[in-house]
């Protein structure tokens, strides 16, 4: 089993801790046991402080050391030791639902020139003939679609997906503006 690497720290066992706390328990550990001193040191200790900080220097080491410390405590029977870690003691958060506004701004004129004036180019440097291969797939299933629908209101809907499934796919064959 491995030991605690907040203990071996000296450091309470929570998940919060900030990473100045983590760090200053270490450097001093490491200061009085670290293998260079004139006493040499103690290497078993500095080594093992030294596993312990590499698994709890980042807020996410620690909240994995600290779930690993109580799925043991659970495991062993001792519910207690971790008080607050069940679902059923802490009290529901409130959902604060916040209104989101998504106001469109209109696109420059300069914008919208400047994006069609790159279009030759796209074309040029993408891939034209599977832009075409497309292309053609796309109007015989639309073709398809008008002559098995030839009355129903279903032909101009299927027509106007298929065509937009066209459109919004086409960027996948032309290249982007800085190639």
């Amino acid at each position: 089993m491995t030991p605690n690497p907040f203990t071996v720290l000296g450091l309470p066992e929570w998940p919060d801790l900030d990473d100045e706390t983590v760090h200053a328990a270490w450097q001093a550990i490491a200061a009085e046991t670290h293998p260079d001193r004139p006493d040499g040191g103690n290497l078993a200790r500095y080594t093992q402080a030294s596993a312990a900080y590499a698994e709890l220097n980042t807020p996410w080491g620690r909240s994995e050391a600290y779930a690993d410390l109580v799925e043991q405590a659970w495991a062993d029977g001792r519910l207690d030791d971790y008080p607050g870690t069940t679902l059923l003691d802490q009290e529901p958060m409130p959902v604060v639902l916040v209104p989101v506004v998504f106001v469109p701004q209109p696109v420059p004129l300069r914008e919208v020139l400047r994006m069609l004036a790159e279009i030759p180019g796209r074309f040029r440097r993408g891939h034209p003939v599977r832009l075409l291969i497309r292309a053609a797939v796309i109007a015989g299933l639309c073709l398809t679609v008008l002559s098995v629908f030839p009355r129903w209101a279903a032909p101009d809907f299927g027509v106007a997906v298929l065509t937009g499934v066209f459109f919004l796919s086409a960027r996948e064959d032309l290249a982007p503006p800085d190639w």
